[in-house]
């Protein structure tokens, strides 16, 4: 979706070239401060506010203007404000406002009487608040927790918990349990980062929450304070709207509020053939590169890719580029300080792509590096001996790095959910360039995206906020409601449809009234002043999803009274987070008979991979692959549910593949394989199929150990080298025999005199 409307700021302008278009737009002018405008000092913040903002003179401009409504206000709050402009500082007023509220005359806090969430979209995201709130909250004695796919938390650590940071989903299965609401009562706070993500394919989550949110406090009367962070969007009022905020705590603030002023360029290359645009994006890397570190001075530069292997392909074209043009001098001068540490530094890496590019002043980082490698790029780099870090996004999201220029090459990237290949969200754009610019350094920053002619005018709307924020609940709508059925806060349609009047989706729509799209008899579309058509068509999307439901046994429905009624497997769905037409594929397909190479095929039907297709330059390595598992595959490898089956026998087995795209595949496959084996353990519980239930209850331990179930469980202890593990498979012991000897026979039996001691420990604890 673009906008083909676009108005760029004064001073754009486009330059055709003979493989590519540049649209630059200047750096916006920074607003001077108003005479009601004052930056407010920490020391005149509360005294119990001053220990989180240890190390800070002043607020910033931003965090001073919403002060007053942050910190001495329990209204609902929304800030949009640009990337890098203070808002987590901004989230942490708000809690420092609900730690007031429990304070002991002492200054100690009383931590069971309340808890705080700050919802963030990624984990890692998630992990960096995380550090930051336990930093910054550690004065306070505050618990600081994280709840991902990666980190869950019981009860007791919940409850032991103050400031719960998690992404969407993981709030919305612990709100979707009316048996958790003794525990939701706590919440006092809800923080929202990047809430225009309701635009995005996860946003029916966000609008969940919040409308739940909603719901409860007006049905227990317990207030709950909703703050919600975005980015500068142009339908603000919908969301304000939509969150519950009165226009005294709605705070917008433009790109020229940005602490340090953004330069853009957008590139697009127009080469339709792949190997030609994949030259021209190079040359155009390098150009940019060569304008503003090689010529400019010691400018350092973040070039951002979206594989391993492509850091290290881009590093060594820029680099042999300059090799080329006789320009390496710019980078690199012989004698220099730099050039000898880049020389030391590349005799302590074991990084064959570091070694080849450390030497001329160019360094990689992605996740597949070893942590030792890692810190040392990122070392070298903050303190400008490489002055060009070409990296994939773990440094726009995990670590703190910010360059003068930040180039982002290329925007397609590979989505497992969808099967394909997709463009680079509003969310991961904005967070790439806003590391351009740094406060300390630069008066302003650049951000250079180069990306395919065609989709130029979309990222010009969607960076230059030209692209509303809208609903995407209709896709969900089944599933969201079911969750609420179960619940209790639906019964009937009627309730339904009050429902879907309190989202996101609604509101908007009143205003746009042809997205419903409301047909008259004779297929036209009706706008209807009155908003009659409207509630109709809002009844109808209750009636599809109802009976879609319905239909998969997961809700019992009365077509002529219009209630709704809660089963048991509408219950697995909400708790275990599965679509409704998975549900239906297990109801189906689930006897009390099944084989484990019958369930391996049911679960490979789950609708939750059905995006996921067989591309032809796959099909060898998945023939390698099937011939390795082992559970045999039935389907034909052409078959997309063969292709699941093969990617989950593989993460079981822990083999290691080649394709970029079809490790990206077995990942996504494999963060959600322990939820819905748990899942088809529960349906089969319920039917009573023990036999089945225990084969379930085994293929669910093998999912989260990764290890078959014929294996030594020895090799589940990562402290255990390997090599000593095999060694002691090939001793044909059963494990249990292992129990019996002690730590001297256990060294004698490996011929490891020193490795007796651990291994007698790791037996001992898998006994009980």
């Amino acid at each position: 979706m673009s906008n083909r409307r676009c108005d760029l700021p004064e001073g754009s302008y486009r330059k055709q070239k003979e493989s590519y278009e540049i649209v630059a737009i200047p750096a916006p002018k920074q607003k001077p401060l108003t005479d009601n405008e004052k930056l407010i000092p920490i020391s005149k913040l509360p005294e119990y506010a001053r220990p989180a903002f240890k190390g800070f003179a002043t607020l910033n401009r931003i965090q001073s203007n919403l002060c007053e409504a942050a910190l001495k206000s329990d209204e609902n709050l929304l800030l949009c404000a640009p990337t890098g402009a203070g808002k987590t500082n901004v989230a942490l007023l708000t809690i420092l406002h609900e730690v007031s509220k429990h304070l002991n005359e002492d200054g100690s806090v009383r931590k069971d009487a309340f808890k705080c969430i700050y919802v963030a979209p990624m984990r890692s995201l998630v992990q960096e608040m995380v550090g930051s709130f336990r930093k910054r909250l550690e004065p306070y004695g505050l618990e600081v927790g994280e709840m991902t796919g990666d980190q869950q938390m019981n009860k007791a650590q919940f409850m032991a918990t103050q400031i719960i940071v998690c992404t969407p989903e993981k709030y919305d299965v612990v709100t979707r349990k009316g048996g958790e609401r003794a525990y939701n009562q706590l919440v006092k706070l809800i923080i929202i980062d990047e809430i225009h993500l309701l635009h995005d394919d996860r946003g029916p989550v966000l609008e969940a929450i919040v409308v739940r949110t909603h719901n409860q406090v007006e049905q227990t009367e317990d207030p709950c304070r909703l703050v919600g962070l975005s980015a500068t969007l142009p339908n603000y009022k919908d969301v304000k709207k939509f969150l519950k905020v009165d226009d005294k705590h709605m705070f917008v603030f433009d790109n020229s509020y940005r602490p340090v002023p953004l330069r853009q360029e957008y590139i697009g290359v127009t080469e339709k053939k792949a190997l030609k645009r994949f030259q021209a994006m190079n040359e155009v890397v390098y150009d940019k590169v060569m304008e503003n570190a090689g010529k400019s001075g010691k400018k350092v530069i973040l070039v951002f890719t979206h594989s391993r292997k492509e850091t290290a392909r881009t590093a060594k074209a820029i680099r042999d580029a300059c090799l080329e043009n006789d320009t390496m001098s710019y980078f690199l001068k012989e004698g220099s300080a730099s050039t000898e540490i880049l020389r030391s530094m590349t005799e302590q890496t074991r990084n064959q792509d570091l070694k080849d590019l450390l030497p001329y002043g160019f360094a990689i980082h992605h996740a597949g590096m070893n942590r030792v490698d890692r810190t040392l790029v990122e070392d070298l780099f903050a303190d400008k001996h490489v002055q060009v870090l070409v990296s994939t996004a773990t440094l726009a999201w995990g670590v703190n790095l910010p360059a003068h220029t930040v180039i982002i090459k290329g925007t397609q990237i590979y989505n497992p959910e969808k099967g394909c290949w997709t463009e680079l969200s509003s969310l991961d754009v904005m967070q790439m360039l806003g590391r351009a610019g740094r406060p300390q350094y630069d008066s302003e920053g650049q951000g250079i995206l180069i990306t395919h002619h065609s989709e130029l005018q979309y990222y010009l709307s969607l960076m230059n906020v030209q692209l509303p924020c809208e609903s995407q609940m209709i896709a969900k709508l089944p599933d969201l409601l079911n969750a609420e059925i179960v619940l209790g806060t639906i019964a009937s349609v009627a309730e339904a449809c009050h429902w879907i009047k309190q989202t996101f989706l609604y509101d908007p729509a009143r205003r746009k009234r042809d997205f419903f799209r409301c047909w008259n008899p004779k297929n036209r579309c009706v706008i209807s002043e009155d908003g009659d058509l409207l509630d109709q068509r809002v009844a109808d999307l209750v009636h599809t999803a109802c009976l879609q439901l319905d239909k998969g046994n997961l809700i019992k429905y009365d077509k002529q009274s219009g209630l709704i009624q809660a089963t048991e497997l509408g219950r697995i769905a909400s708790h275990f987070y599965c679509t409704f037409e998975s549900m239906q594929t297990y109801n189906q397909l689930l006897k009390p008979t099944a084989a484990e190479i019958d369930l391996f095929r049911i679960f490979s039907m789950s609708s939750e991979f059905k995006f996921i297709g067989v591309r032809n330059e796959e099909k060898v390595e998945m023939q390698k692959i099937a011939e390795r598992v082992p559970v045999p595959i039935k389907e034909s490898l052409d078959e997309p549910s063969a292709k699941v089956n093969v990617l989950l026998q593989s993460y079981i087995s822990q083999l290691k593949l080649d394709g970029f795209a079809l490790q990206s595949d077995m990942v996504f496959i494999s963060q959600s394989a322990g939820r819905l084996f748990r899942a088809i353990f529960e349906i089969v519980l319920w039917r009573g199929w023990v036999g089945l239930a225990l084969k379930v209850l085994a293929l669910s331990k093998m999912v989260n150990m990764r290890q078959w179930q014929s294996l030594n469980p020895l090799h589940q202890f990562d402290k255990i080298p390997t090599e000593v593990v095999h060694s002691i498979d090939k001793k044909n012991m059963p494990f249990d025999r292992l129990y019996d000897l002690d730590e001297q026979e256990l060294g004698e039996l490996i011929r490891l005199p020193k490795m007796g001691k651990p291994l007698q420990v790791h037996p001992s604890a898998t006994k009980g």
